[in-house]
């Protein structure tokens, strides 16, 4: 008699479930995303994602995780050391752009519940929320940085947000970066 068992291992299966995870989300958005799709799409047992999520929640906070490292990049590529509203505005311009770019990951990372423990989420929005103090202390030296940072984090992602949505023209990359800059510096004019 053969048995049904076989020792478990995979390469890399947090990798593997992270990468289902997120082709599921680009494919069919959250409502196809269970642990048991991610299990199929990775094709490992139903039980494997387990060993390293405890639920959707945390493999969702995983995927977050990892949006937040993307969206650092996608912003310090547009501009490595913001010191002036322009260069603030095309920060913003990055992070709407990075919104629309990778749809169903964003809202993973900002609409999705999320396990508040989760380690590496805790810390990637840390960073984020850093990030742009950073930015609004280098820009604007004497103003409150936690208020500042907080209003300019706030308006540029309900911009990212009412893009997504469908809320604001989205025809041309052109359309959006306009939208986006004249809405920041209407936001920060003194």
């Amino acid at each position: 008699m053969t048995s049904t068992s076989t020792p478990y291992h995979h390469g890399d299966l947090r990798a593997a479930c992270l990468r289902a995870a997120r082709e599921l989300l680009e494919e069919d958005g959250s409502a196809a995303l269970s642990l048991r799709a991610v299990a199929r799409r990775a094709g490992v047992s139903a039980t494997a994602p387990y060993r390293h999520y405890a639920d959707r929640e945390a493999l969702v906070s995983a995927v977050a995780a990892e949006g937040y490292g993307e969206l650092a990049v996608a912003l310090t590529a547009a501009h490595p050391a913001p010191r002036t509203p322009e260069d603030l505005s095309r920060v913003a311009v990055a992070y709407v752009r990075f919104a629309l770019d990778h749809p169903a990951l964003f809202r993973a990372m900002f609409a999705e519940p999320c396990d508040p423990t989760d380690p590496d989420r805790a810390a990637a929005t840390a960073a984020m929320r850093q990030y742009v103090r950073a930015i609004v202390t280098g820009v604007y030296p004497h103003a409150d940085p936690d208020a500042l940072a907080t209003a300019v984090w706030a308006v540029v992602h309900g911009l990212a947000f009412l893009h997504l949505d469908g809320k604001l023209d989205t025809t041309s990359p052109e359309t959006v970066t306009t939208q986006v800059r004249t809405a920041v510096e209407a936001l920060l004019a003194r």
